[in-house]
Formats: structure tokens, C-alpha cells, sequence
């Protein structure tokens, strides 16, 4: 089977500094993954390098089979990446609809009509006309979530959708992440909440200072003795 995402041997460095020290990746399609880590350990940064956003200095990116790791980041998500970031993004002063309508082109009406089931999807149907600034901080989330739906990818990469939401809009956006599963879509998240990612992830990633030091199931994760070093130390 071809993997959804594949990274062999990914670098990258700022300076002296190497935030990614040749980590390679297997990500087999229509199953949630976990990429974890202490702060600063690279994870972002390797999200910025699958997205084209920051250029690796070295290794390969394979997205369904392809190599990707030379393109801009719009041709990337035109193939069918999609990504959110750790802080949101909307525009506060358009509807929550028309956040969704601005990464469209072509058929307005068919556009608003997939806008409409998304939030529905994320129970925000009732804000669609509400300007995205008065909207919680919460739902500003779910509404850049349902953002990067709005091109249908089949790889969707989620960079801290915990952070700062309330547990009835996380439960939300959580059981949204499994129906894209559910679909046969990939997801890859970056998330410091291990409840979160222990309940959700099938398989975890681990990095420290830019090296992937484990790879497994959550419960395997959690008992890694390197695991527990990386996040607590000894």
C-alpha cells in the first residue's frame, strides 16, 4: 500500500541549530497519528517542512507516493494537504461562512453549501453569519479546522487543536477528527495534551531536540523509558 505521507532522513537547520535531525515517517492512509515532544523538539518545525512553509536541507517527502519536498506550499495543498497552525487564523471581521468561502474559487453556491455542512459538521451551523471575532476562542478553532476541509485533503495535519478549548468544543472537535478517519483521510497532530492524544492517536511519534526517539502504540509510548526521560528527565 502506498503510504499517505512518507519523510526519509528530513533536515533542517537554522544556523547552528538543527531542529530536525533526519526523521523519517510512515503514515499509512485513514488512520490518526500522534507527533509529540517537549518544547522545542522540532515538531512544528517538521510540519513546516512537510507543508513546504520552511525548506528541508536534507532527505526526501513522499505524499502519496510523490515527492513533494521541492514544491511551494500552495501546490502542496492543492494535491491535498491540509493544515492548521498553533495559533488561529480567521478573519474576525467576515462571517464564519465566509472564512470558509475565501480558500474557494468557482460555483459560489456549491461553496457555501459545503461551508454550510462543515459547520454543521462541527455543530457551529447557528454562527454562520456571525463575524468570526466575536466567536470563542474555541469555536475560532473549529471554524479554522473546518477551513482546511473546505478543499477536501486527504491529508490533514493538526498543529495543537487542544490548545485553549473548552472540553464540550474539544469533544466536538475530537469526534470530527475520528469521522475524517472514518472517511479514509490521514491525520497527523501535534498536541501537548496526552489525554488527548493517548485517546485519539493510533499510532505516536516522538522527538527530542530534533530526533525521533520512539515510535508505537500510545500504551507503548507511555511506558518508554526514553519517552519519560525526554519530558521529565531523570
Amino acid at each position: 500500500m502506498t503510504a499517505a505521507l512518507e519523510l526519509d532522513a528530513v533536515k533542517k537547520s537554522f544556523g547552528g541549530v538543527t531542529a530536525v535531525n533526519g526523521v523519517s515517517l510512515r503514515l499509512e492512509p485513514g488512520r490518526i497519528y500522534g507527533l509529540i515532544g517537549p518544547n522545542g523538539s522540532g515538531k512544528t518545525t517538521l510540519f513546516n517542512c512537510i507543508t513546504g512553509v520552511e525548506r528541508r536541507d536534507a532527505g526526501r517527502i513522499f505524499f502519496q507516493g510523490e515527492r513533494i519536498d521541492g514544491l511551494k506550499p500552495w501546490q502542496i495543498a492543492v494535491k491535498g494537504v491540509g493544515r492548521t497552525f498553533q495559533v488561529t487564523r480567521v478573519f474576525p471581521e467576515l462571517s464564519a461562512l465566509e472564512n470558509l468561502l475565501v480558500v474557494t474559487r468557482g460555483d459560489r453556491a456549491a461553496a457555501e453549501r459545503r461551508g454550510r455542512e462543515l459547520l454543521a459538521f462541527v455543530k457551529l451551523e447557528q454562527l454562520a453569519g456571525e463575524y468570526a471575532g466575536n466567536l470563542s476562542y474555541g469555536q475560532q478553532k473549529l471554524v479554522e479546522f473546518v477551513r482546511v476541509l473546505m478543499r477536501d485533503p486527504s491529508l490533514v495535519l493538526l498543529d495543537e487543536p487542544a490548545a485553549g478549548v473548552n472540553r464540550t468544543l474539544l469533544n466536538d472537535l475530537l469526534e470530527a477528527v475520528r469521522r475524517l478517519r472514518d472517511e479514509g483521510r490521514t491525520v497527523l497532530l501535534v498536541e501537548h495534551d496526552m489525554k488527548v492524544v493517548m485517546g485519539l492517536c493510533e499510532v505516536v511519534f516522538v522527538l527530542d531536540h530534533g530526533d525521533k526517539i520512539a515510535e508505537g502504540p500510545p500504551g507503548i509510548i507511555q511506558a518508554d523509558e526514553r519517552v519519560i526521560e525526554a519530558y521529565f528527565g531523570r
